[in-house]
């Protein structure tokens, strides 16, 4: 094994030093001062099913790094619940999370000179917040995906956690009794994992298995089942090995990387949060990085997985059916992967992929053949145009009709355009405005699945626009665009929008346009002023000052 660089100077530098004297009370003995010290960065927490199973996880991880010759030290790292705090003023604190578990990887690997880092993850913001800390400090690293939730069952039929959200929407359009949304409430979520569709979580893990952060077939496995805890430990032993070889971070998370997870998030219909996620691992990674690559790899790469939340399947499904190398496959094979890119395995995507069929078994449904995707191309569809001319992002996904012009309805909030729809006040033909919720004004960009998900279940979904400055769950679907930049809080256009006001959402021509004459919209831009701020302490007020906006990734360095 290469001479431990990083750690060397707490474990060898003095020899009767303090550092050392510390260390042997951790359980340090003479010989394991020659050891890489190797992080287990681990998001274990009751706070919501996501990640009340990473304690196995480390502790396998733990294992086969100390029997691989490391000396791992187990830190714990922060969560919280998107799918709890959804619809509540907690929710602000979602996005936000990101940056304090980036922070905090960073913080403790920084301090503790580590030689590298298994970071173990859940929540939707567990991924993106331990990847931008590998990114930033780029020593050996290796992540580890918490597994998703098997799907809920109820009256013969599939829940996950976005059902829950739906069915309140049913109840309140009179479709279903108030007996039938408690017993799906009661159901949709069996037990430990994160949220079982083609959601946030499911697409982030997706990503970095394409990226080559994390081993093949691990980003689509069920939290409980036996395969995860080995997947656990394989990522100790594979960590220890990419120390050995020094293969850094930033050597595997390169363009072609960030292209190939790009292209697989199309390819399974990932949720809209990819884009703001992976812009930011891109930063942190010093890897140029635009909201416009995700338009020109969409027009190339089909939809080829009938996931929820706009198709029947769960990610468990998808995992039998092949999992993420058997899409990888087919997108190598027709020229949409690099697959010259190298991977945590220190073989190239191409070599992961050898032994996966050149296409999914005819016998299942999660999967289309080539010939027959689901969608012809990819289903985040990047628009501009004066309401957006930094962009915004629509799933264009479940929906018939990919255009709508309307008059606007305007909500300053999320609960006010939830009570709305709650109480039949939005009517087909509408285009909703929730405004004042992006990453400086909300603050923390919260996530819109409450009103979304009850346009659904009201019948809306495919006659209702939505736009909004802030973002949306991963379970979203429908003709709704997010992400809106600039936002409403540093004086964008969708601030200046009034009641009544005829707003187009063109997904096919990426066109997102607010129709009123230009000596109107400078009339109202000379009288509008920036709202107070919300916050003016504590962590919300600290991420207000310093986020950037969604356009680049909501970024805060």
């Amino acid at each position: 094994m290469k001479e431990n660089l990083r750690s060397k100077t707490i474990t060898q530098g003095v020899q009767r030093s303090p550092n050392r004297s510390m260390l042997r009370a951790v359980g340090f003995t003479d010989r394991d001062f020659d050891k890489p010290i190797v992080g287990i960065a681990n998001s274990y927490s009751t706070i919501t099913p996501c990640n009340m199973s990473l304690n196995v996880l480390a502790q396998q991880a733990e294992a086969a790094a100390r029997s691989g010759g490391a000396m791992p030290q187990v830190f714990g790292t922060i969560t919280v619940s998107d799918g709890i705090a959804m619809g509540t003023e907690g929710m602000k604190y979602s996005l936000v999370s990101r940056e304090v578990i980036a922070d905090s990887i960073e913080t403790v690997c920084g301090a503790q000179a580590m030689d590298g880092i298994v970071a173990i993850g859940g929540c939707d913001k567990n991924m993106p917040g331990a990847m931008i800390a590998i990114a930033r400090m780029n020593i050996p690293a290796i992540f580890v995906y918490g597994g998703t939730i098997k799907p809920g069952h109820y009256n013969g039929r599939d829940l996950t956690i976005v059902s829950a959200f739906e069915a309140v929407g049913e109840f309140s359009a009179h479709k279903i009794g108030e007996q039938e949304l408690l017993e799906i409430e009661r159901h949709a979520c069996p037990g430990a994992g994160s949220c079982g569709g083609m959601y946030t979580a499911n697409t982030m893990s997706s990503a970095i298995e394409a990226m080559g952060m994390s081993p093949p077939y691990s980003s689509t496995m069920a939290a409980v089942e036996p395969e995860k805890a080995e997947s656990a430990a394989l990522s100790g032993q594979t960590l220890v090995e990419v120390i050995s070889r020094q293969l850094l971070p930033r050597q595997i998370m390169t363009r072609q990387a960030f292209e190939n997870a790009i292209a697989v998030v199309m390819a399974v219909g990932g949720s809209t949060n990819a884009v703001l996620h992976l812009l930011a691992m891109a930063h942190a990674a010093q890897v140029p990085l635009t909201i416009d690559d995700f338009e020109t790899i969409r027009q190339r790469v089909p939809v080829l997985c009938d996931l929820k939340p706009s198709g029947p399947y769960a990610t468990t499904d998808l995992h039998r059916a092949g999992g993420i190398p058997q899409i990888m496959k087919m997108l190598l094979n027709h020229g949409l992967l690099h697959g010259d890119a190298i991977t945590i395995t220190g073989k190239t995507v191409a070599e992961n992929l050898a032994a996966a069929p050149d296409a999914p078994a005819k016998d299942q449904a999660v999967i289309h053949q080539w010939e027959a995707p689901v969608y012809p191309q990819g289903h985040l569809a990047i628009l501009k145009g004066n309401l957006a001319t930094e962009g915004g992002v629509a799933k264009v996904t479940g929906i018939k009709s990919h255009h709508i012009t309307g008059p606007a309805r305007v909500f300053e909030c999320e609960e006010d355009c939830l009570k709305a729809i709650l109480d039949a006040k939005i009517k087909s033909g509408d285009v909703i405005v929730i405004r004042y919720e992006g990453p400086k004004g909300g603050p923390g960009m919260r996530e819109m699945l409450s009103p979304t998900s009850a346009l659904i279940g009201a019948g809306l979904g495919g006659s209702v626009g939505l736009i909004t400055d802030g973002r949306f769950s991963g379970g979203t679907y429908g003709l709704v665009v997010g992400h809106v930049a600039p936002e409403a809080q540093v004086g964008g256009l969708i601030a200046l929008v009034n009641e009544g006001d005829s707003i187009t959402i063109d997904a096919d021509g990426r066109k997102l346009t607010l129709n009123v004459p230009e000596a109107e919209i400078a009339r109202r831009r000379a009288a509008w002023k920036a709202p107070a701020p919300r916050y003016t302490r504590g962590v919300l007020a600290k991420y207000a000052a310093q986020v950037s906006s969604s356009s680049i990734g909501a970024v805060t360095d």
